[in-house]
């Protein structure tokens, strides 16, 4: 039986999931709908990073010992990095739900200083609009890259290259990431969706 701290441990959390999704007044439900599609277009590669790399699945092309690759990051193992990696890409998609919530109209209580105060139109458009033209623009080059047997950088893809068109566990890494060309446009809708909105409330 649950004792009377886990119920208010329960609660909590409810609570905040419940405060980090109440909708805005006035949002479209197309616009609700694009912003609670955004961490789904990031989830895919997460998934399939954490099941490739971590938990070294037979799902990559090659011979490639994911167990003892760099990181990139001193003293943190590849395993660990694409944890982080997966878990700050899925709470960066998270934030465009804050375009549809009240928590992008007005600071949550827990943060000091600003809490209960409203959210300036430009804090948020800004960051959002720069991040759906930069995703749009680096999704779209790695896609037309791929597509020609390039690499992200222009080199040319290896034989044991993660995405391929010529095999199944190519395929599957092509599949997971492919949604990631949603992000941009998504987030540049809902975007100009919560800038037409928070322009209209300000004049009415």
């Amino acid at each position: 039986m649950a004792t009377m701290a886990e119920v208010g441990h329960t609660r909590r959390i409810r609570a905040a999931w419940a405060s980090a999704h109440d909708p805005a007044a006035g949002v479209s439900r197309c616009a609700r709908i694009a912003a609670f599609a955004v961490p789904f277009t990031v989830l895919p590669s997460s998934l399939w990073r954490i099941a490739a790399c971590t938990f070294h699945a037979p799902i990559t092309r090659g011979a490639i010992d994911y167990g003892n690759a760099p990181s990139g990051l001193p003293g943190v193992p590849l395993a660990l990095y694409v944890i982080l990696l997966s878990i700050a890409s899925e709470l960066l998609a998270f934030t465009a739900i804050g375009l549809v919530t009240t928590w992008g109209e007005v600071f949550p209580r827990w943060i000091p200083v600003l809490r209960e105060r409203a959210v300036p139109k430009l804090v948020a458009t800004v960051p959002a609009a720069l991040g759906a033209a930069v995703l749009t623009l680096l999704w779209t080059w790695a896609a037309v890259n791929l597509s020609l047997g390039r690499r992200i950088d222009g080199g040319p893809l290896t034989s044991n290259a993660p995405l391929s068109f010529d095999d199944w566990q190519g395929l599957v890494a092509v599949v997971a990431y492919a949604p990631l060309l949603l992000w941009g446009p998504l987030l540049g809708g809902v975007t100009i969706s919560y800038w037409k909105r928070r322009r209209r409330d300000r004049a009415s």
